[in-house]
Parts: structure tokens; C-alpha cells; sequence
């Protein structure tokens, strides 16, 4: 990682440290943006006593948590650094006494203005993956995990940043010619289902709201592996498909429930399976936790084999940053 977004994260860092305790974090964005934050909330939950919530901006301004206060810490996410909720969701907080980080690829931008403390992150092809927003997102959770649990056992979890370009560079390699095929297949697909539950949530939402819907127009639903069989499971069928993702971990068997059921009712289902991943640089405590940056990387190529497929570029748009709403 670039020594300059290490010295934002151990700048941030410094200031949840003079908070004298942090009662609860939020997690706050919009779209995409909120997705890329889910695993923290999931790993932060997982890892530590102290609350943390995930919500999109204008619903975090709405509900106005009642805990909101002058220990809390609110991380907030904009590409741009322009989204407005985003923006509203900051200065909210900062009129709570909140102490407020956001992470953002624009430099100068309101988000950074807005904001206590400003991380940023790199993007682009060729760009180092401990460069790109999970990386700078990973550097500082396991950094603030260590900090407020004083366990070294996170060291282990930054250390594999250093291997995530190359973890992430094999499966470019290894799911190239699926994401070909799969894509191939279904290219004229009106409707895809995209299933994930756990740390992957972040990752399986953004592939069915942001990838089809918002990049390539195609119908999509969002359906947590814990929720399929309450209701969703009804709409399962020969010709109806579902890209499902499997992840490592304590919810690899709630995936599994559902791949085992829509397989015995559609012809058309498809599986990453986090376990195919190499992910032999990281320890074996952190492998879940990494392995829904590799699930992107897959969900990636299947957008861009999409793109590619369908003749629509993934830049396309027909309302967003056109028509005021």
C-alpha cells in the first residue's frame, strides 16, 4: 500500500484513539458505495464487542440513531466524493459530535471537506489491489481491530494485503474463461437472480444492483442464502437463473442449502465457489474474511463479460447524472 494512504489510516486511527471509548460504528454510503463497506460491518461484528451498522445514507439521517453521539465513529464512502446523501449523512453526524472518516478516490472533494479525516484509494486497471478501496478499507478495520481489542492476531490480516494483488491476479487468470462462458449463456438472460449471504453480501448485492441493473439494464434481485427459503425459493424454475456465491466460513452451508435446492429445480445455476480461490498467503483466520475481495474480482469479469456479450457498455446510463432526482 502506498505509504501515503498508510499514513491517512494511522492519522484516522490516531483520532478514534483520543475518543476515550467508541460506543458504536456506522457504516454509511449509498449503492455501490455502501456494498464495498458490508464486510467491515460483518468482520467488525464478528471481531469485537463495540456495535457496528450498516446503512445507506438517507436512511441513516432518517432514522437519526439514538446513540449517535460523541463516541461514535462514522465511516462514510463516495467514489466521487459528490453523492449529496453521502455528504448530508457526514455533516449529520458531525452535529452529533460523531467523529467522521471518509474514504474517497477524489482528492478535493466535498466528501474530504465534509469529513474529519479523508482516506483515499487508487483506481484503474493496473493498479495494485492494496491500492484500490478494499485494500484501504482492510488497512484501516484490522488497524482499528487492533486498536481497540489490543490483539496482534490483526497483524496477520494486514500482512496479506501485501499478497492481494497477486491473490487477486490468479483468479483474473482462473475464472477468465468461465466468466466467458457463463456470460456467453446467459447474454439474453431478461432476469438473473444473484444469492450470497455472509461476508459475500456486500459483494452479491453490488453485482445485482449496481453490475445488471444500474451497468447492463438486466432485471435483478438481491437474495440473502438465509432468506431464499421464506419466500424467494417459490420463484425457482427450470429456465429461471441464479448466479449464487459460496463462501468460506460459518454461512458456507446456508450457500450450500440453496445450490443443493436450485439445482433439483433450474437448469441454470451458477456457482463461485469461494474454495476454488488460492488463498494460501493469508492465514487461516483471516481466508473468509479476504475471500469476498476474490469474489469480487470473479463478479467483476462477469460484468465486463456481460458488457462485452450484450454490446452495452458498462459506462452507459440512462437517468443517473442525466435527470435530477
Amino acid at each position: 500500500m502506498k505509504k501515503e494512504y498508510q499514513q491517512e489510516i494511522k492519522n484516522a486511527l490516531a483520532a478514534t484513539e483520543k475518543l476515550d471509548g467508541i460506543n458504536h460504528v456506522y457504516f454509511v454510503a449509498c449503492g455501490g458505495s455502501m456494498a464495498f463497506m458490508q464486510p467491515a460491518e460483518y468482520i467488525f461484528n464478528r471481531e469485537c464487542d463495540i456495535p457496528a451498522t450498516i446503512l445507506p445514507a438517507r436512511e441513516f439521517t432518517t432514522r437519526n440513531p439514538h446513540d449517535l453521539g460523541k463516541h461514535s465513529l462514522v465511516v462514510s464512502c463516495s467514489h466521487s466524493g459528490t453523492t449529496p446523501e453521502t455528504n448530508e449523512a457526514v455533516n449529520f453526524a458531525k452535529g452529533k459530535g460523531a467523529l467522521t472518516v471518509g474514504i474517497t478516490y477524489t482528492v478535493g472533494s466535498d466528501l474530504e471537506k465534509n469529513s474529519d479525516f479523508t482516506l483515499h484509494y487508487s483506481w484503474g486497471k493496473g493498479t495494485d489491489a492494496s491500492d484500490l478501496n478494499n485494500g484501504v478499507l482492510y488497512g484501516f478495520l484490522f488497524s482499528l481491530l487492533k486498536s481497540v481489542t489490543g490483539d496482534n492476531k490483526y497483524e496477520k490480516g494486514l500482512e496479506a494485503l501485501d499478497s492481494l494483488e497477486t491473490m487477486a491476479d490468479r483468479v483474473r487468470k482462473q475464472f477468465g474463461e468461465t466468466a466467458k462462458k457463463w456470460t456467453s449463456e446467459l447474454k439474453r438472460e431478461k432476469l438473473i437472480y444473484a444469492v450470497g449471504s455472509g461476508i459475500n453480501t456486500g459483494e452479491t448485492y453490488s453485482f445485482s444492483a449496481c453490475w445488471l441493473q444500474e451497468m447492463q439494464w438486466i432485471h435483478s434481485g438481491y437474495i440473502n442464502s438465509a432468506e431464499y427459503f421464506h419466500g424467494p425459493f417459490e420463484v425457482t424454475d427450470f429456465d429461471v437463473p441464479f448466479i449464487i456465491c459460496k463462501g468460506l466460513g460459518v454461512t458456507r452451508k446456508m450457500d450450500q442449502r440453496v445450490i443443493d435446492f436450485a439445482k433439483k429445480h433450474s437448469q441454470k445455476v451458477y456457482v463461485i465457489d469461494d474454495a476454488d480461490f488460492d488463498m494460501h498467503e493469508v492465514d487461516d483466520d483471516f481466508k473468509e474474511y479476504y475471500s469476498q475481495i476474490l469474489s469480487g474480482v470473479a463478479f467483476r469479469q462477469l460484468a465486463e463479460g456481460f458488457a462485452y456479450e450484450r454490446g452495452h457498455s458498462l459506462d452507459v446510463r440512462r437517468y443517473m447524472g442525466h435527470l435530477d432526482y
